[in-house]
């Protein structure tokens, strides 16, 4: 006999009315950590900055941090970082073109899995991770419906090919040049 039985299953309705911040996932509520430390705040930021640099002319397109994504009735996650495109609602309920999360010890593995398949199954072009440690990003793009690693970058400009928007190209030794330089 599963356990999973057993939980008591949530849906967006019961969301709305909680208070303090959480995901929702498969039915089951995810509390979120405590605020991020200053790195994790830092390459959010800055990460927000350079894709809000290269999408300055895009009308279609926006950036947005912490902002629900409501996948279906049982899923809402909140993406450190998404692009969005023609999303009208006040919060997400179309897929990103990117998301970004950035690793932290406490959402790591929810990231590196829960997310990572949640965010493929909805078909998202880019799934990009950032990891405060290391200060890298691994990029993966999505391939006949797949995710495959499309670079572990640390050092050089990686471009996003987009429909709504012309190439987006993000110089991750910018965004990591602060970082290294406090180590």
């Amino acid at each position: 006999m599963s356990l999973a039985l057993d939980i008591q299953r949530y849906t967006y309705d019961d969301y709305k009315l909680w208070k303090g911040d959480w995901e929702l996932i498969e039915g089951i509520p995810q509390a979120m950590s405590p605020s991020p430390v200053r790195d994790h705040q830092g390459l959010t930021t800055f990460m927000s900055h350079l894709l809000l640099e290269e999408i300055e002319e895009c009308e279609e397109c926006q950036v947005v941090s912490e902002l629900d994504y409501v996948v279906d009735d049982e899923n809402i996650l909140r993406p450190d970082i998404a692009l969005i495109c023609n999303e009208d609602n006040d919060y997400i309920i179309k897929p990103p073109k990117i998301v970004v999360e950035v690793l932290s010890p406490s959402t790591a593995i929810r990231d590196k899995n829960v997310k990572f398949k949640i965010y493929e199954e909805q078909h998202i072009p880019y799934y990009v991770m950032l990891d405060t440690r290391t200060l890298t990003a691994k990029i993966y793009k999505l391939e006949d419906k797949k995710y495959s690693l499309d670079g572990v970058i640390d050092d050089k400009k990686y471009k996003f090919k987009l429909e709504e928007c012309e190439d987006i190209e993000i110089d991750f030794k910018r965004l990591f040049k602060k970082f290294k330089n406090k180590r």
